[in-house]
């Protein structure tokens, strides 16, 4: 997390220097926008207790939300976007025994604090965009906890990537992207203390609004 932090801090210092020449701009703002993650998670997770097996699935991935901080700079027709963001997002589970046929749903949140490091192409107000992204853990809350022998081993940074495009109109950013990570989901998963997760790395398809101040 330091050397990634550290990483976005000499970029924002190269970004302010080089904002002195005539050739280049640079901009700070605020940010917020929705985002849902697309997990096409298709195979669910077996799990063993006491003699039975339960079986653990993505029932729904609800809409999540995220507000933080931007800094774009622009020398020429090159773009250089690092963000710190906090987001918020949650996801329903079906959990049930195998032999009886009946499920429940829980709901799990997660909170983390991301911070994408964008790289860019501008053409008059379009940009394409894509860079790594860090998410550092804050916490989640869980339903799963009715059950005593759930608990859950988060990592404090996973890392992924985002791509998309934007529109810069006047003090107005508009971002649309789609996130992939190199994780696979749910693998904070532990249940007596054996850890989980499904097949495929998480996903997500992001819609943000900044507004520059300066």
């Amino acid at each position: 997390m330091k050397s990634f932090l550290r990483t976005c801090i000499w970029l924002g210092l190269l970004l302010t220097m080089g904002a002195n020449s005539s050739y280049a701009q640079l901009r700070f703002g605020f940010k917020g926008g929705i985002s849902t993650y697309d997990l096409g998670v298709s195979d669910a997770i077996s799990i063993d207790q006491s003699g039975s097996t339960f079986l653990l699935d993505v029932q729904d991935a609800r809409y999540g939300y995220h507000i933080g901080l931007v800094l774009q700079g622009k020398i020429g027709s090159f773009v250089l976007q690092p963000e710190v963001v906090f987001n918020s997002n949650s996801v329903d589970y079906s959990f049930g025994q195998t032999n009886n046929g009946s499920t429940d749903i829980f709901s799990e949140k997660y909170q983390n604090i991301d911070i994408p490091l964008m790289f860019g192409l501008k053409a008059g107000p379009m940009r394409l965009m894509a860079g790594p992204v860090g998410h550092y853990f804050l916490k989640s809350t869980s339903e799963l906890f009715e059950f005593e022998n759930y608990d859950q081993k988060f990592s404090d940074l996973t890392y992924g990537w985002q791509a998309g495009i934007g529109v810069d109109l006047l003090n107005i950013m508009v971002d649309i992207r789609y996130e992939g990570n190199f994780t696979k989901f749910g693998d904070h998963i532990v249940f007596s203390g054996q850890q989980y997760s499904f097949a495929n790395a998480p996903a997500r398809l992001i819609a943000s609004l900044a507004v520059a101040i300066k």
